[in-house]
């Protein structure tokens, strides 16, 4: 009788217990002002929706338009896997895409967040990915958002349009664009994400009013773009640039000499017109970019994205007033950038500042200067650094402090990565974090980095160490991105990188020039060298 019992009362439970595994298995939902979109729910906790569309696909017509806003849809779309990366030549071997092909359908956005309802109003991130504005993708592992969102933030990734998609200026497209603008594109499609932002994040458990913007290299740049142009400086409750801005590193150039390369582009395709433009497949005209007689495209002083010069507006304070958090590498660029294939001896150290400043030699010299082939080394490096990316930052750190009205806090990274796994077999380093694999005959096998390479920091900032299987990350690894995306996550939640157990981080200002060094032994160092800016700022 009692083991009758037993079974009717599990028989009678069985029921409930199935329910409420399904409701625990459900998939998350939300409501967007487009319609319910469906992600997954991660191991640990944190939903993630992928491959959500925040603007129309810039195809056929909308080739070269500003992002049109996205379409409504009925029913719930399923957003489980990244969406398809920007057209994108092969550039770089650091990318890991886990994109969903390539394609000018490319306009989609991801969210990972950890909260569990729509009114928890959690602070945001928005981060935009690197590679020059000609490669990069929001599905790269080392930019995933689910170890932010579990440090209580809405982190997000975003798509935009790369290279002549991008970036191209034509005086058809400025005559046929109700903002008489063109070449913007890839900022353009960055701005409409922000005001999906603004309209959609509630549904996912953000708050709108605490939106940080975040990026490096190009999207640094980026972020130091959007701060300033009028179509977004009100969407951001802060900002973070990691390595670049504007100021100095792929800064916008006129719109008429813009739209000259447009002209000259359209003529080596044999186009006669826009229509033949975008008439052309998309793997044509990428195709085409290759080639050396192509020009670089690159944004414009269009007069609606950017009013005017970006370097007047942060002048004059008319910029996003809001914290910044910012910094750069070690070792952006090597001191072979200078020397070639040229020994690092004093002599030809000195020879080769002679060829790139001329009448200026002297002065470099002295402000950058070396007398052994060790010194020669460091010192070539950090001119090389300055010259490809470190000026710009620092003049970004430098004027906001200075007009922006709000703390800047600036950072030197110089943590070296660790030696590569062994299943990298003779496989090295190379430029931007790229690997230079043995079995590449037409490559040059890079030295060893002493500092922190272009795009290191990424990981260690963001908390994904473990998405990069090339280096074999070490207990102190492990330990500076700890402390660097605490940094980080406090910057997100309260405007100020400062919190308990870290190592205080003063904010800029005149009386106070130091900066956060971030390495196995992070300290705060006073500002060396800004001579050597105030030098390169008169370039």
């Amino acid at each position: 009788m009692k083991t009758l019992f037993v079974s009717v009362l599990l028989a009678a439970q069985l029921p409930l217990a199935i329910a409420q595994s399904n409701l625990q298995s459900t998939s998350p939902q939300a409501k967007t002002a487009n319609g319910v979109v469906e992600g997954v729910t991660e191991q640990s906790g944190i939903r993630a929706f992928k491959g959500v569309p925040f603007a129309q696909p810039p195809v056929g017509e909308l080739r070269w338009r500003e992002p049109q806003p996205a379409k409504n849809w009925t029913g719930v779309r399923k957003a489980t896997k990244f969406g398809p990366r920007a057209m994108q030549r092969a550039v770089f071997g650091d990318m890991g895409f886990r994109s969903d092909g390539m394609s000018e359908d490319c306009l989609y956005l991801n969210v990972w967040t950890p909260a569990k309802s729509a009114n928890e109003k959690l602070p945001v991130l928005v981060y935009f990915y690197g590679g020059g504005f000609i490669a990069g993708d929001g599905s790269e592992g080392r930019y995933d958002g689910e170890s932010m969102a579990k440090k209580g933030i809405v982190a997000i990734t975003v798509n935009y349009r790369l290279t002549v998609f991008g970036f191209m200026a034509h005086p058809e497209l400025t005559k046929e664009s109700p903002n008489h603008a063109s070449g913007n594109y890839g900022y353009l499609d960055q701005s409409a994400a922000l005001r999906w932002v603004q309209q959609n994040i509630a549904a996912f458990g953000g708050d709108p009013k605490r939106v940080t913007i975040a990026g490096e290299s190009a999207g640094s740049v980026s972020v130091s773009a959007q701060m300033v142009s009028p179509l977004s400086k009100n969407l951001i409750a802060g900002a973070i640039g990691e390595s670049g801005s504007l100021l100095g590193t792929l800064p916008p150039i006129s719109l008429a000499d813009g739209e000259q390369m447009g002209v000259k582009f359209a003529t080596l395709m044999e186009a006669k017109s826009l229509a033949d433009l975008r008439a052309m497949p998309a793997e044509k005209l990428l195709e085409a970019t290759a080639k050396p007689e192509v020009p670089r495209f690159t944004a414009t002083v269009d007069g609606y994205f950017f009013p005017k010069s970006p370097r007047e507006m942060y002048g004059a304070g008319e910029q996003a007033h809001v914290p910044l958090l910012v910094g750069w590498n070690s070792q952006e660029m090597g001191y072979q950038a200078l020397l070639g294939k040229e020994q690092s001896t004093p002599e030809n150290y000195t020879a080769a500042v002679k060829k790139a400043y001329g009448e200026r030699s002297d002065d470099v010299l002295k402000l950058y200067s070396a007398s052994t082939p060790e010194e020669v080394e460091q010192v070539g490096t950090d001119l090389a650094s300055d010259r490809f990316i470190g000026y710009s930052t620092w003049k970004w750190a430098d004027i906001q402090s200075q007009t922006g009205g709000k703390p800047v806090y600036r950072y030197f990274y110089s943590r070296p990565r660790p030696a590569m796994t062994p299943e990298m077999g003779n496989a090295s380093a190379g430029l931007a974090g790229g690997v230079v694999k043995s079995t590449d005959a037409a490559a040059v096998k890079m030295p060893s980095a002493k500092g922190a390479v272009h795009s290191a920091e990424i990981e260690y900032a963001m908390g994904n160490l473990p998405y990069n299987k090339v280096y074999a990350w070490t207990p102190d690894d492990y330990k500076v991105s700890e402390l660097m995306q605490a940094y980080f996550a406090n910057f997100i939640k309260t405007g100020n990188p400062n919190g308990s157990g870290l190592p205080k981080w003063p904010a800029l200002s005149k009386e106070n020039a130091q900066f956060m060094q971030i390495d196995v032994n992070t300290r705060v160092e006073a500002e060396k060298h800004r001579d050597r800016y105030l030098f390169l700022d008169k370039q």
